[in-house]
């Protein structure tokens, strides 16, 4: 599947598709004598007043004032931002486009937000933020997209159905879709007694006590809403899936 969406990477018709590779090559290039892409800090005020950092990965030969498309990236559970920087190597050098990579903020962890509502507004805010920090940087906002994996494909999933005019696509990586689920899953995994300690924090409580908390975490509950976005879709979940594309014409729904 690799092959197929670098096959067609072009970025105004498939950042989507060149993203796609990102969670199976997580390595960085330094063997250019001169970097292929700059990562610039900028800092931005979350939902609840705390301030956060954003890392913005530019083309180094960019030139301000080019109107240049934006991918917003949340991260995965536990590993924030800048583990999600170098994630993203030298693809945006090689796309011609820009990531932003928000610290996030969930309801009450940062690393572990799980698609809280004020994180998924902070990610739709990222244009904005962007252009205020960084004015010579001229975000195409006909050509913002949206990528995660694992957790930040959960919250890409949740920016797609709640704020689908801000994005012209969206891809999605291995992302858990029922939280109510996933917190029973957790029995089964390595420190799975502390992520549901971790989710209860978060959340606010087990999913028998607030099942509310989690359905609106989960993309699943959304399912119809992303499907008739309107928001060009890829969800994957390993590099032996078939491509699940919708163009917003037809329903869908994803699985745990």
């Amino acid at each position: 599947m690799a092959i197929y969406v670098m096959g067609v990477l072009k970025v105004a018709v498939s950042l989507i598709g060149i993203a796609a590779t990102l969670c199976l090559t997580a390595t960085h290039s330094g063997a250019a004598a001169e970097p292929s892409v700059h990562v610039i800090p900028i800092a931005y005020r979350a939902h609840d007043g705390l301030m956060r950092r954003a890392y913005v990965i530019v083309p180094a030969d960019y030139r301000p004032g080019t109107a240049i498309p934006l991918v917003i990236s949340p991260h995965g559970r536990g590993v924030g931002a800048r583990v999600n920087v170098r994630r993203w190597g030298r693809l945006p050098a090689v796309g011609d486009f820009a990531v932003v990579n928000p610290e996030g903020q969930g309801r009450a962890l940062t690393l572990f937000s799980w698609g809280d509502p004020g994180e998924i507004s902070d990610l739709a805010r990222m244009p904005e933020i962007v252009d205020e920090a960084l004015p010579w940087l001229r975000v195409d906002r006909r050509r913002v997209y949206a990528f995660g994996c694992s957790m930040g494909g959960q919250e890409t999933l949740l920016l797609a159905a709640r704020f689908p005019h801000l994005l012209a696509g969206a891809a999605s990586f291995d992302a858990p879709t029922n939280m109510a689920a996933r917190y029973r899953a957790f029995v089964d995994q390595p420190l799975g007694a502390s992520l549901q300690h971790l989710a209860r924090i978060e959340i606010g409580g087990t999913p028998s006590t607030d099942p509310r908390g989690y359905a609106v975490r989960s993309p699943l509950d959304s399912a119809r809403r992303i499907a008739f976005a309107g928001v060009p879709l890829q969800i994957w979940w390993s590099s032996r899936d078939r491509s699940w594309r919708t163009n917003g014409t037809s329903p869908g729904a994803c699985t745990e």
